[in-house]
C-alpha cells in the first residue's frame, strides 16, 4: 500500500515544497499587506473611534433633550408660580404649585431639583397663608376704620327715600299751623323737621363695595380653601368679627346729649353689619345665616340696653327728635338687610314717654313765659291784619264782631290765642315724634290724645294753679283769667277738629279718647274764683277794720266808705264773670263784712263803749245796708243781700233801744 502510494507521496512532498516556499511568500506579502493596511486603517480607526465618540454624544445630547423636554415645564411652572408670587396672585401661584406637584414633579422625581422644589411647597404655601392672613388681617382693619363711613352711606340712601316720601305726603296745612302762630321757628321740634336731616348736606352715592377692597377676603378663603385649613380660616374670621363688634356696640364717653355722638356709634353698627350681609352673600360658607343672626342679636341686646341708659340723659325736644330719628332710620336701614328690628320700633315706643316728659317741662316754661308776657287787659284789634292774624291763630267767633268799628274790643286777653297756638304746637310735637314709627293712624290718635290730656290736666292745669296764686294778681287780673279760661275751655271742640284732620280719627270711635279740656279749665275757673273769694276776704278785711276805737268816732265813716268805694269798683269789674260768680263773690264779701263788724262789737278786750261810738257803729252799718240795697251785682233775690246784716242790726237795735 505504501509502495502504492509512495510516488504520490513524493509528489505529495514535492508540492508541499513548492507550497512552502509560496506560503513563505505569502506570508511576507501578508505581513507586507498587514503593516500596509494597519498603516492605512489607523487613520480609519482614528475616524471610527470619533465616530463612536459623536454617536455617544448625539446619543446623550438626546437623552438630554429629552430629559430636558420634561424638566422644561416644570421649571417654567416654577418660574411662573414664583412671577405670580411677586405680582401678588397668591390663589393662582397655589394653583400653579398643585398643578407642579400632582402632575409635573411626578414624572421627574428622580433629580435632585425635584426633591429641593418639593421640600419647598410646603414652604411656599406656608408663606402665601402668612401673606393672605396678613392682608386679611389689614382688611379688618380697614372695615373697622371705615365702618362709620359705610354706614353713614348706607343710612343716608334709607333716609333720602324716606324724607323724599315724607314731602310728598306732608300736608301744606300742618306747615301753615306752626307758621302763623307767631312763636318762634326754633321753640320745638315739629317746626323744623329739615333741620333734624342728618345727612342733609351729604351727597353720597356708593355702596359697601365701593368703600372697601372685599378682594382680601375672597382671596384668603380660597387659598385656605386650596391649603386645606378653610375651616381654620372660617373661625379665625368669625372671632375676628365677634371681636370688633364688641368694640363697635361700646358706645363713646360723650354719647349722653349729643345727638352726633349717637350718629356715629350708629353708623359703625349699621356699617358692621353691612359688611357682613355683603360678606354673606358673595363669600358662600364664610359666614351662615345664623351666625350673623347670633351677632344681631347681641347686638341688639347691647344696643337697646345702651340707648335705655343713654337716651334719658337728652334733655331737650330736639337732641331727643335727632335720635328718635337716627334710631328710625337705623332701624329701617337694617331692616332692608333682613334683620329684625321689632325691639327698636318698641323701645322708641318706650323713648316716647322721656320725649313726652321733656315736651311737658318745655311746655310748661313757654306756659309761664306767656302768662308772665300778659297785661291780663281785653284785647284790642286797631285794623284788618291784627283781626285777619287772631283768626288765623285762634278760632274766635261772635256775633256782630266782623261788623264792629275799629278799635274791636275781645273779651279776653293776649294769653288766649297764644296758648291756643302752642296746644296746636304741642299736638305737632307728638305727632313728629309718631311719624314713622309704622303705627296706624288710631295708634297715633291715641298717643297724640293721651299726651295732649297730660298736657292740659298736668301742665296746663298746673301752670294756671300757679298763676293765680301769684300774691300779685288783683282782682280785676283774676276776672280775666276766668274769662280767658272759658274762652280756652270753648275752643277745645277746635283742638278735637285739629286731632282730627292730622289723624283722621274721629271722637266716639273705638279706642279714640276724649281731650279733657273742659275738665281743665273748669278746675282753673274754680280755683280762679277761690283766689277771688280770697282776695276780697283779704282786702275787705285790711279795710274794714280800720282803727276802731269804741271810746271815738274819728275815722270811722271814712274806712268804711272807702271799703264800700272800693267793693262796688270791683263788683263793677265782676260784670265780666258768670253771674253765679259774681253773686256769691258779693254775698262773701258782706257776709265777711258783716262777720267782721260783729267781731269787733263781741270782742272780749274792749271793755267800755261810749254812746257816741255805738251810733257811729250804727251809722257804718246802716251805710252797708244802703250798699246791699245798691244791688252792686244783679241778679240777687230781693233782700238775699240784705240778709248778711240782719243779725247784726238786730243786735245795734237791741242795744240802742236800752
Amino acid at each position: 500500500m505504501c509502495n502504492f502510494h509512495y510516488q504520490g507521496f513524493i509528489e505529495s512532498i514535492t508540492e508541499l515544497i513548492n507550497v512552502r516556499s509560496d506560503a513563505e511568500r505569502l506570508k511576507n506579502q501578508t505581513v507586507v499587506i498587514n503593516k500596509e493596511l494597519q498603516e492605512s486603517g489607523k487613520e480609519v480607526a482614528r475616524k471610527s473611534d470619533d465616530l463612536i465618540q459623536c454617536q455617544l454624544q448625539q446619543r446623550n445630547v438626546a437623552s438630554a433633550i429629552e430629559k430636558l423636554s420634561m424638566c422644561l415645564p416644570v421649571l417654567q411652572m416654577y418660574a411662573k408660580m414664583c412671577e405670580q408670587m411677586k405680582a401678588g396672585r397668591y390663589y393662582s401661584a397655589l394653583k400653579t404649585l398643585e398643578q407642579l406637584e400632582r402632575t409635573h414633579l411626578p414624572l421627574i422625581f428622580q433629580y435632585r431639583f425635584c426633591e429641593i422644589m418639593s421640600n419647598n411647597i410646603p414652604r411656599i404655601r406656608e408663606e402665601i397663608k402668612d401673606i393672605s392672613m396678613k392682608e386679611l388681617k389689614d382688611f379688618l382693619e380697614s372695615v373697622r376704620k371705615n365702618s362709620d363711613k359705610i354706614g353713614m352711606v348706607a343710612m343716608k340712601q334709607v333716609m333720602t327715600n324716606r324724607w323724599m316720601k315724607k314731602k310728598v305726603r306732608r300736608k301744606p296745612t300742618y306747615l301753615c299751623t306752626i307758621t302763623t302762630t307767631g312763636s318762634s321757628s326754633r321753640s320745638f321740634p315739629a317746626e323744623n323737621g329739615d333741620d333734624l336731616n342728618p345727612f342733609a348736606e351729604e351727597d353720597h352715592d356708593l355702596s359697601a363695595s365701593d368703600l372697601v377692597d372685599f378682594s382680601p377676603v375672597y382671596k384668603c378663603l380660597h387659598i385656605f380653601g386650596l391649603v386645606g385649613s378653610q375651616a381654620q380660616f372660617e373661625t379665625y374670621y368669625r372671632t375676628q368679627r365677634k371681636n370688633q363688634a364688641r368694640l363697635v356696640l361700646e358706645p363713646p364717653a360723650s354719647m349722653q346729649d349729643n345727638p352726633d355722638a349717637f350718629a356715629k356709634y350708629f353708623y359703625q353698627i349699621v356699617g358692621f353689619f353691612v359688611v357682613e350681609d355683603h360678606v354673606l352673600h358673595t363669600a358662600p360658607n364664610l359666614i351662615s345665616r345664623q351666625v350673623l343672626d347670633d351677632l344681631w342679636e347681641m347686638a341688639l341686646s347691647k344696643l337697646v340696653a345702651v340707648l335705655q341708659t343713654d337716651s334719658v340723659y337728652c334733655s331737650d325736644a330736639i337732641s331727643m327728635m335727632k335720635v328718635k330719628n337716627l334710631i328710625v332710620i337705623f332701624a329701617d336701614t337694617l331692616k332692608a338687610y333682613g334683620f329684625p328690628v321689632s325691639r327698636l320700633f318698641g323701645l322708641l315706643m318706650e323713648m316716647r314717654d322721656s320725649y313726652g316728659e321733656i315736651l311737658l317741662k318745655h311746655w310748661s316754661k313757654k306756659f309761664m313765659e306767656i302768662f308772665d308776657e300778659d297785661n291780663y287787659t281785653a284785647m284790642l284789634l286797631d285794623n284788618e291784619v291784627e283781626v285777619k292774624a287772631l283768626l288765623e291763630t285762634f278760632p274766635y267767633e261772635s256775633p256782630g264782631f266782623e261788623s264792629e268799628k275799629y278799635p274791636r274790643k275781645l273779651p279776653f286777653s293776649r294769653f288766649v290765642p297764644r296758648i291756643f297756638g302752642e296746644m296746636k304746637r304741642f299736638i305737632l310735637s307728638c305727632l313728629e315724634y309718631c311719624e314713622d314709627l309704622h303705627l296706624s293712624s288710631t295708634e297715633v290718635d291715641d298717643m297724640i290724645r293721651k299726651s295732649t290730656n297730660l298736657l292740659l290736666t298736668r301742665t296746663l292745669a298746673s301752670s294756671l294753679q300757679t298763676l293765680v296764686q301769684k300774691p300779685s294778681l288783683g282782682l280785676t287780673e283774676l276776672v280775666q283769667i276766668i274769662v280767658n279760661t272759658t274762652h280756652l275751655e270753648n275752643s277745645c271742640q277746635h283742638i278735637e277738629e285739629f286731632v282730627h284732620s292730622i289723624t283722621g280719627v274721629r271722637v266716639g270711635s273705638a279706642h279714640s279718647a276724649k281731650l279733657v279740656g273742659v275738665s281743665t279749665f273748669k278746675d282753673a275757673r274754680n280755683g280762679t274764683e277761690e283766689q277771688i273769694y280770697i282776695k276780697l276776704e283779704q282786702q275787705t278785711s285790711s279795710l274794714s277794720l280800720g282803727e276802731y276805737d269804741c271810746g271815738s268816732v274819728r275815722n270811722h265813716i271814712r274806712y268804711l266808705l272807702d271799703l264800700i268805694a272800693f267793693l262796688q269798683h270791683n263788683f263793677e269789674v265782676f260784670t265780666n264773670l258768670p253771674s253765679k260768680v259774681a253773686q256769691t263773690a258779693c254775698m262773701s264779701a258782706c257776709r265777711h263784712i258783716s262777720a267782721r263788724l260783729m267781731e269787733l262789737v263781741l270782742d272780749k278786750d274792749i271793755k267800755v263803749v261810749t254812746m257816741a261810738a255805738l251810733q257811729q257803729f250804727n251809722l257804718d252799718v246802716m251805710q252797708c245796708e244802703l250798699f246791699s240795697n245798691s244791688e252792686p251785682v244783679p241778679g240777687f233775690r230781693d233782700g238775699a243781700l240784705q240778709m248778711s246784716f240782719v243779725e247784726l242790726r238786730q243786735l245795734l237795735d237791741l242795744f240802742l233801744s236800752w
